[in-house]
């Protein structure tokens, strides 16, 4: 079933299922490259970790041959916002921050999350960047689901309080012109998400509605560049930068995280469906 104007494709409970088995294939390839970040490692090294896990589950890597993109995941490092391609050239250093993008397809549902994690010692200043950045997803998926629980929650309910979060953490650059998006049969959809604005306007937030929720945050300047390899997105002031996504759907009866493998619990609490409750454990 899709709505009208901006074509946003509405799911059953049974296609949710459905991403949910995709987002899992995700969630269990970032923890293995969570797992392998290290000094002296390769983003090729950890692209190939993606690949390997994805298709032992019997999935496909989303971001391989997506308008030509030629990895399984983006590994952006510092500076790089989102899109890094990765290589093996690039090599984590002692104190470097990598966002980890990663997507899967499986049985034809898409799933897309993505994890900022610091090699070994990281400045503090850093670290907190991420736990903002972090929180503030959250706190938009927070916000979808009450929205959708109230039955007056509109799309931008989520952007606003993405962006309130990141103002609560601190003086940071929220990256101009990227966002999240619908998700579903393709990895992006309508609608866009973006990570600010004013609350109460857009689609209204309804059960069967997927979106993948990413906030990118920087040090400095929201602006960006992209680079000219056609791929890869850098701060206009080469501050630091992070990005971290989750993938959600919205049910009768609550939110399902689909690419957390505790399905959001452990930060929403009840605002879980309890779909939730029959997920098998994650391997």
């Amino acid at each position: 079933m899709r709505r009208p104007q901006l074509d946003i494709q509405l799911k059953t409970p049974e296609q949710i299922e459905l991403m949910r088995a995709a987002g899992l294939v995700v969630a269990r390839a970032l923890r293995r490259m969570r797992e392998a970040v290290a000094p002296g490692v390769s983003t090729a090294d950890l692209d190939a970790i993606a690949e390997a896990t994805i298709r032992e589950a019997g999935a496909v890597p989303s971001f391989k041959g997506y308008h030509g993109f030629p990895a399984s995941i983006c590994s952006s490092v510092n500076e790089q916002v989102v899109h890094a391609i990765p290589a093996s050239t690039q090599v984590l250093r002692e104190g470097d921050l990598i966002s980890i993008d990663c997507g899967a397809v499986l049985n034809g549902w898409h799933g897309d999350a993505a994890i900022t994690v610091g090699v070994g010692e990281v400045e503090p200043a850093l670290l907190k960047m991420a736990a903002v950045a972090e929180d503030a997803m959250w706190a938009g998926i927070a916000a979808a689901a009450r929205g959708a629980a109230s039955g007056k929650g509109r799309l931008t309910d989520i952007s606003h309080a993405v962006e309130t979060a990141v103002r609560k953490g601190g003086r940071y650059g929220i990256v101009d012109g990227y966002g999240g998006h619908g998700i579903g049969t393709e990895m992006h959809q309508d609608p866009h998400v973006l990570n600010h604005g004013r609350p109460g306007k857009g689609p209204r937030l309804v059960p069967g509605l997927a979106l993948a929720i990413e906030p990118m945050i920087t040090m400095g300047s929201p602006r960006t560049v992209e680079l000219s390899d056609g791929w890869t997105v850098v701060t206009r002031d080469r501050s630091m930068a992070v990005h971290v996504e989750h993938s959600m759907a919205l049910l009768d009866d609550g939110v399902w995280v689909l690419t957390a493998e505790d399905g959001g619990r452990a930060r929403l609490g009840d605002l879980v469906t309890s779909r939730q409750t029959a997920d098998s454990p994650a391997v």
